[in-house]
């Protein structure tokens, strides 16, 4: 098995390929400005976030897999993620630009508390941004701003630096936007597939074995990682991935229910509901009304 190397702060990551460390806890590079580079093949636990806007086709390894990316790409990693680059034994003069920020620089900040909205630095690196031409450069001149910054080393820098990573975070979510409006025949696809996904589920045995099923059952079996399959479908239907499930369950229970053959402990059962009693107080939370109001419902 490869080793794989901790590198929990940002000088450490500068030192390896001699870039300027301009802060301990937040640093911008350009790797323009940095003689040859050889790749660094060992995988490294990273424990800070980076932004990457890639000059150059490289590939790249990130979890268990292995991805292509062109030139202009830009990809998103967050503290506890495992990334590599393939070494061919070359020193190369590579473009693109970092901007990289330890959680500790947000600890006690406004932005600390709204970092769970950046769904995408838990995206897979094959659901990276492909930012436009004038996105980029947008991004560029704030990673700029933010080495000015951190060059002036005045006071409230480095609050200035922060609302301007909070800047960048922003337009990357209004850029994801465009990039899953642009993508609409793929995202149709996935969420046909979802849907025949959940159809299969509820046709076989697993609900009794295994119950709801969660999404990132889903996500899985759909091949994209969990936030990114969640921000999708929220986007192309309104409602959250989770909400679809229970609403696809609640199709299938009313199925079963018109089934009068059938008892409200036997549709509980099939449906994958321990105690009936969790099922009725599901249905009637979901519905409006409980499992026998509903048959009532279709008498009359």
């Amino acid at each position: 098995m490869e080793d794989i190397i901790i590198v929990n702060h940002i000088r450490e990551y500068g030192d390896m390929i001699g870039a300027q460390t301009l802060h301990p806890l937040v640093n911008v590079i350009d790797f323009s400005t940095l003689p040859p580079i050889r790749s660094i093949s060992m995988r490294r636990l990273i424990g800070y976030y980076a932004i990457y806007i890639k000059g150059h086709n490289i590939r790249l390894h990130y979890g268990n897999g292995t991805y292509e990316y062109k030139e202009g790409a830009l990809v998103f990693m967050a503290p506890g993620q495992v990334v590599g680059a393939e070494d061919d034994g070359e020193y190369h003069k590579i473009k693109g630009y970092v901007l990289m920020f330890h959680p500790d620089l947000l600890n006690g900040t406004y932005l600390s508390r709204l970092m769970s909205r950046y769904t995408y630095f838990s995206y897979d690196t094959n659901e990276a941004l492909s930012p436009t031409d004038e996105e980029r450069a947008l991004l560029i001149d704030c990673f700029k701003r933010i080495e000015t910054e951190l060059r002036r080393n005045e006071e409230y820098s480095i609050q200035i630096v922060i609302d301007h990573i909070k800047l960048v975070l922003d337009y990357c979510l209004r850029f994801y936007g465009r990039q899953f409006t642009a993508r609409q025949v793929q995202n149709n696809d996935i969420l046909v597939r979802f849907e025949q996904l959940l159809n299969e589920y509820w046709k076989s045995e697993l609900p009794a074995k295994e119950g709801l099923p969660t999404v990132q059952y889903c996500s899985e079996r759909l091949c994209i990682s969990t936030n990114y399959f969640n921000d999708l479908i929220h986007k192309l239907t309104g409602i959250s991935a989770l909400k679809m499930i229970h609403r696809k369950m609640a199709e299938v229970a009313k199925e079963k229910l018109a089934d009068t053959t059938k008892n409200i402990n036997g549709v509980a059962s099939e449906l994958g509901f321990q105690q009936s009693q969790n099922f009725i107080s599901w249905f009637k939370k979901t519905e409006g009304y409980t499992p026998n109001k509903y048959r009532e419902m279709l008498k009359s």
